[in-house]
């Protein structure tokens, strides 16, 4: 099966995601000072969800199959992902949190395999594992001791990759717009069981804070997410995660425009191979192919 012109539009909008998670890495950072982490995840998915049904609200009367156990489980597994890694990252490092968060990048295909029962493609897996290297050279380098956290964090990849085979697989059996709102929604609600029970609540309403909250609510979850479950269902779980490693490249390029951070000459080569693996892919021919159960 060859590259069609809409999933080369799925990759542009999975890139434009990319930029916006890395966008806003800086602003969410500075935001969880004024306010506990579960607390900002509940009011950040609530907000998205208010925003989303009402932008929706038109198109949500349709009669069209809802595949509600494949909204439960995408939504349970994109809050797992985000309660791993932030648990992990209490008894780990942050560059060992985002080298190890990273992995979901190789464990996309490998899964894949597993669910599909394929071999999983040669270019995809790849540029996994190229990208993999370059997000250890950006992060710092790999786990010199694996511990409690760095354990954390890997259930947190795992998470993030099977958010991303879901994603794929039910975006193509209803309507990426309710798809959308039901992960969202179902993160919204775990996060507020986990802001009464895994951690004290504590919040200082800022004006930093506020920008917070309506960045990341607005672009960073109501729309990144309405495009990235759109696209899932044009592209493959694999080259969707390996886009999505162009995150930290852009959170780094972000973070040297607007805060003046440095480059290293090895974030340098993390980010060129991490590149470099995006377009070997991409030029790969054929390596578009959807999975086995969505082939003519």
């Amino acid at each position: 099966m060859t590259r069609t012109p809409a999933s080369a539009r799925a990759e542009l909008a999975l890139a434009a995601v990319a930029f916006i998670w890395g966008a806003t890495f800086v602003i969410v950072k500075g935001a969880l000072e004024d306010v506990s982490t579960f607390l900002f995840l509940a009011l950040r998915f609530t907000l998205a969800t208010v925003l989303l049904a009402f932008w929706l609200r038109g198109r949500l009367a349709r009669r069209t199959p809802i595949a509600w156990g494949g909204g439960l489980l995408c939504g349970v597994l994109l809050f797992l992902g985000y309660a791993l890694q932030t648990a992990g990252l209490r008894w780990t490092t942050a560059s060992n949190s985002a080298f190890i968060t990273g992995l979901y990048v190789v464990m996309v295909p490998l899964l894949a395999s597993l669910v599909y029962r394929s071999r999983p493609r040669a270019a995809e897996l790849g540029g996994a594992m190229l990208a993999t290297a370059g997000t250890a050279l950006l992060s710092g380098g790999l786990p010199t001791a694996w511990k409690r956290g760095d354990l954390l964090t890997a259930g947190c990849a795992v998470a993030f990759a099977g958010h991303i085979l879901a994603v794929e697989r039910y975006s193509r059996r209803m309507d990426f717009e309710r798809l959308s709102l039901m992960q969202i929604a179902g993160v919204a609600a775990l996060s507020w069981v986990a802001a009464a029970w895994m951690e004290p609540a504590r919040i200082v309403w800022s004006a930093r804070l506020w920008a917070a909250l309506l960045s990341t609510s607005v672009l960073a979850t109501a729309l990144s997410f309405l495009l990235y479950t759109w696209a899932q269902g044009q592209t493959s779980a694999a080259r969707a995660a390996l886009i999505f490693a162009l995150e930290p490249v852009f959170a780094g390029l972000v973070a040297w425009a607007a805060a003046g951070e440095r480059w290293t000459a090895a974030s340098l080569a993390g980010a060129a191979m991490i590149l470099t693996a995006i377009l070997l892919v991409e030029l790969k021919p054929g390596a578009a192919a959807r999975h086995p159960e969505n082939r003519a």
